[in-house]
């Protein structure tokens, strides 16, 4: 097979190893003479993909016993209603950080919910930095952010002191760096954007902010505590995404952790900015302070140099560059699995544009 360089935004790049031992499942799980597909989410051969899927998130992260693993569906737009429906007192507000497409929409579902303060944004600048200077206090349920904004290319390298809970979505950035995540109370990523295929979210939470909303008759689907006290089995899991997660979390346990891996997230990175600093026929649509490790989101200076481009990285067996329709350009996302070799496919395709 003619393996192409994988830039997609997500889904995401996988090892090639969790590919293979994905395939064999399906064929045959654990030699039991049944497919992963087919096989009762019940059964003990399950239950322990699940309870080590569990595990190894709270042992990446150095998690203790006050905090809870889910693995649930919905995507991570699900999170956008079931957390201020878990986390907003009735009559409260939340304070949410606005820095791109998927914040403004989380704010949108949290509206429903309650009241909602945007406590700093970035839109009328098209998203093209990290707000920095606001406070957060006490008078807010909880504050909300997002890590790693995918279409414009921009991170959040620091996480302010707030007087309240902290609540992140990390979809794009998960496990590519080092953080102390006991600093959260909440944590949700879609799996597709760096841990495994579509169709399962991650959910880590500290078990002791929960059942303070004063909100009764809650609907049990959208409870945490529902799905807590079912160790993730409330309704049938979506076991395949469940697996291949758990097989690409082993493979970053055995290939040094998230510190190896910010180390590896970090090269491409800086590879791909040199390049795209040096080369005045291309750049980037965020301040430098702010650019993202994951999600390189750049565009040509010179159009009628787009065709010739275009080819160009085509031809080299590079796949998923296009940038997202609402902002155009073009956009490399070096998830964990990307190996340096393609981020140089890439450059040297840049060097040839003249």
């Amino acid at each position: 097979m003619n393996k192409k360089h994988n830039f997609s935004a997500g889904p995401c790049i996988l090892p090639q190893e969790v590919f293979e031992k994905s395939a064999q499942a399906i064929l045959d799980f654990n030699g039991i003479g049944l497919s992963l597909l087919e096989i009762s989410h019940r059964s003990k051969d399950f239950v322990a993909v699940m309870d080590e899927a569990r595990a190894i998130v709270k042992r990446l992260m150095n998690l203790g016993d006050d905090y809870e693993v889910l693995y649930l569906g919905g995507g991570a737009s699900l999170q956008f209603a079931m957390v201020p429906y878990n986390l907003m007192k009735v009559g409260g507000k939340a304070a949410y950080l606005d820095t791109g497409t998927w914040a403004a929409g989380a704010i949108k579902e949290a509206k429903k919910v309650g009241t909602v303060e945007v406590v700093g944004s970035s839109k009328e600048e098209n998203y093209s930095f990290i707000p920095k200077d606001y406070t957060v206090g006490a008078e807010y349920d909880y504050f909300h952010c997002t890590s790693n904004n995918t279409i414009y290319g921009t991170q959040m390298k620091s996480f302010p002191e707030v007087d309240t809970l902290m609540v992140c979505d990390m979809s794009s950035d998960i496990f590519s760096r080092q953080l102390d995540f006991s600093k959260f109370d909440l944590i949700y990523a879609g799996a597709q954007k760096n841990m495994g295929p579509a169709g399962v979210t991650l959910v880590v939470i500290k078990k002791e902010i929960l059942g303070k909303t004063g909100r009764e008759n809650m609907f049990s689907i959208l409870d945490y505590s529902q799905h807590i006290a079912k160790e993730s089995m409330y309704n049938t899991p979506p076991v395949f995404p469940v697996y291949a997660s758990l097989l690409t979390l082993q493979y970053l346990e055995r290939n040094g952790g998230i510190a190896a891996a910010e180390q590896r997230n970090e090269a491409k990175a800086k590879l791909l900015y040199e390049e795209i600093d040096s080369n005045p026929l291309f750049e980037t649509f965020c301040v430098k302070e702010d650019r993202s490790l994951m999600n390189v989101s750049f565009k040509i200076t010179d159009e009628s140099k787009k065709e010739e481009f275009d080819n160009a990285w085509k031809a080299a067996g590079i796949s998923g560059l296009n940038g997202h329709r609402s902002l155009g350009g073009y956009r490399a996302s070096l998830y964990n699995a990307l190996p340096i070799e393609s981020v140089q496919v890439l450059v040297d395709v840049m060097k040839s544009i003249k």
